[in-house]
């Protein structure tokens, strides 16, 4: 299995040096030892350091993609972003998660992978992160779609069928297909027995 980076800002030194568990990571969260200046996730039991991104073009495809989203996901469905989710080893904050609810559903909970139709991350250094270590965390999570929104080649990525866990010496987690999205094409957004279509143009800078 892959190790993960780990995370090299001070606040989180002393706790990085072992797993610890999703509540942990939140009562850590709670009593301030972590905050959002730290820039970390729980991903695999590990606090990890967020990939730096292009502020200019992840921002702006954040932005692209999130007024895409808005135009077709219907009232039932929450979309939010860079917002945690909660799975049994992680606590990732995906760049977006399309979610069963609406603005009230959360104020006391993060969303579990029963409240998740999609995930979504935006990917232009963080591809590598994002395609393999995310894949995998969310496959083992049985999140039912993840999009990986690829930035180096244009095109949004759709992974399904995800194996969810798998026992030891076995393949790693992993979605058993994927299809590949281009400019010109439109993407297909699942969301329970309702189909709706995104030009990928508009999601892309």
């Amino acid at each position: 299995m892959t190790t993960l980076a780990r995370p090299a800002t001070s606040s989180i030194t002393l706790n990085a040096i072992a797993p610890i568990t999703v509540r942990q990571y939140q009562q850590m969260i709670a009593h301030g030892i972590l905050t959002p200046a730290d820039q970390v996730e729980l991903l695999e039991h590990w606090v990890v350091q967020k990939m730096p991104k292009s502020p200019e073009e992840h921002e702006g495809t954040l932005d692209l993609l999130g007024a895409a989203l808005r135009a077709v996901v219907p009232s039932g469905w929450l979309i939010r972003m860079q917002q945690a989710i909660v799975l049994a080893d992680s606590q990732p904050e995906p760049d977006f998660a399309i979610v069963r609810g609406n603005v009230r559903s959360f104020l006391t909970r993060h969303p579990g992978v029963e409240d998740v139709a999609v995930v979504i991350e935006v990917a232009g250094s963080s591809l590598l992160r994002d395609q393999r270590d995310k894949g995998r965390i969310y496959a083992r999570a049985g999140l039912p779609v993840y999009w990986v929104v690829n930035l180096e080649v244009r095109q949004i990525e759709v992974y399904s069928q995800p194996s969810g866990p798998t026992a030891p010496g076995q393949p790693e987690p992993a979605y058993g297909a994927m299809t590949a999205y281009s400019v010109g094409q439109q993407v297909p957004l699942q969301l329970e027995q309702q189909t709706f279509y995104l030009a990928v143009a508009d999601c892309l800078p």
